[in-house]
C-alpha cells in the first residue's frame, strides 16, 4: 500500500485539497477550489450531457481525495436528481483512502459523511440510489478487469502526464475507449495536444468547454452538439507536425 505523503491546502472556494510530495502536484487547483474543479470541469458538463438518464455508471480516474465522487453526489441531492449512481475507483494510495474519515472537507458535504466514512473505511458504499467502489491498486491493471460497453461517464482526472505519464497514452485510451457506451462521455482537465492526440487516435472525438476561466477536455465516442466546441484534430496534426500523441514506453 501506497504512503504517499501529503500536506494541507486550503483553496480559494473554501474547501481543502491536499499537496502531493511524491508527485510535487496539488489534487487540485487552489486558484479554483476543489469542489468548484469537480463540478465545473467535470459534473456539470456530464450531468448537462446526460440530462434525461435515470441511471449513470461512472468511472472516476484517480479517487484521490474523493472530491469527484462526493461532489457528484452533493450535486445530485442539492439539484433534487431522481438518479442512481454507480461509480467505481482506482487508487493507488490505500492510505490516503483510509485518512478521508478525518480529513476536514467542506459544509457542502455534510449530509454525506456517513458516506465518505464507510468509503474511508471499507472502500465501499451503497444504498437503493448510491453505490460506490474504490479499488486500491494500479488503474491500468483495474480497467482491464471492468465491463465493455459499460460506463455513460468518465472523470479523466489523473495527475498529469509529467509524472503520471502511464494514465495519458494511447494505449490506456484504448482501454478506456472499449469501456465507454456509444454515448460516453470523458472529462477532462488537460488540453496539451499530445494528450487530446492520445484520445482521438484511441477512438474519441474532442471537443473543447470553458466553464470557468480554464478551458477543459471533452471526448466522446460518437459526435454530438450538446456541449463543447468540436476540436479538429487531424488539422491539428497538419498545421503541427511535431505534435504526437503519448504512447507507453
Amino acid at each position: 500500500m501506497q504512503n504517499n505523503i501529503n500536506s494541507l491546502v486550503a483553496t480559494k472556494d473554501g474547501s481543502n485539497t491536499l499537496f502531493s510530495q511524491k508527485y510535487n502536484q496539488h489534487y487540485h487547483n487552489p486558484d479554483d477550489g476543489a469542489i468548484n474543479e469537480a463540478l465545473s470541469k467535470h459534473i456539470i458538463p456530464a450531468f448537462t450531457y446526460h440530462a434525461n438518464k435515470k441511471e449513470l455508471n461512472i468511472l472516476d480516474i484517480c479517487f484521490g481525495i474523493g472530491y469527484n465522487t462526493f461532489s457528484t453526489i452533493y450535486y445530485i441531492l442539492k439539484n433534487n436528481l431522481d438518479i442512481k449512481l454507480n461509480i467505481f475507483s482506482p487508487e493507488l494510495d490505500g492510505n490516503l483512502v483510509k485518512s478521508l474519515e478525518t480529513f476536514e472537507f467542506p459544509k457542502e458535504f455534510e449530509d454525506i459523511k456517513h458516506i465518505i466514512k464507510a468509503v474511508a473505511k471499507t472502500g465501499k458504499y451503497e444504498d437503493d440510489k448510491i453505490k460506490i467502489e474504490v479499488f486500491i491498486g494500479d488503474a491500468r491493471k483495474y480497467i482491464k478487469s471492468l465491463s465493455k460497453n459499460s460506463f455513460d461517464i468518465v472523470y479523466q482526472d489523473a495527475f498529469s502526464s509529467e509524472v503520471n505519464f502511464e494514465l495519458w497514452t494511447k494505449e490506456y485510451f484504448d482501454d478506456i475507449f472499449i469501456l465507454c457506451k456509444s454515448d460516453c462521455i470523458m472529462s477532462s482537465y488537460a488540453v496539451a495536444t499530445p494528450i487530446r492526440l492520445s484520445m482521438n487516435e484511441a477512438g474519441f472525438f474532442i471537443y473543447e468547454h470553458r466553464p470557468i476561466k480554464r478551458k477543459i477536455t471533452l471526448a466522446f465516442r460518437q459526435k454530438q452538439d450538446l456541449v463543447g466546441k468540436f476540436v479538429d484534430m487531424e488539422l491539428k496534426k497538419q498545421r503541427n507536425r511535431q505534435a504526437v500523441a503519448l504512447h507507453d514506453k
